[in-house]
């Protein structure tokens, strides 16, 4: 069985831009990434809803012992519980934003392939 990312969080309030659920994802790279939804404007009185991955930056994950670690400043290794992922002034990047899935489970899928892509390369090298 592939390692694929392991959900550690899912919160329905959060502090960031949207006030539908985010869902925290840790990764055997060690980089935690979020997906979470957002309303768009498509036209005049007509949304949408997007999903958007986004990468955590200032905690790390270790895969194997399934702790989080804070990452800055880089000579910390503070563990954290996953409830503090959620924290106001979060420092992400947004990496993609898909407008043509329909549901967190498929953009999870989407998340998942990026994992088995990381272990490929990882094996190659």
């Amino acid at each position: 069985m592939l390692p694929e990312a392991k959900l550690l969080h899912k919160t329905y309030t959060n502090h960031l831009p949207t006030n539908l659920p985010v869902l925290f994802f840790g990764l055997p790279d060690g980089k935690i990434y979020l997906i979470y939804a957002r309303f768009y404007e498509k036209n005049f009185e007509n949304s949408g809803l997007e999903f958007v991955l986004a990468k955590h930056r200032e905690f790390f994950y270790d895969y194997d012992t399934e702790k989080v670690i804070v990452s800055v400043p880089a000579k910390s290794k503070k563990v954290v519980k996953y409830e503090n992922l959620d924290k106001p002034d979060p420092d992400i990047k947004i990496i993609k934003v898909y407008r043509n899935v329909k549901s967190y489970d498929e953009t999870v899928q989407k998340l998942n392939k990026k994992v088995a892509k990381q272990i490929k390369k990882n094996r190659n090298n």
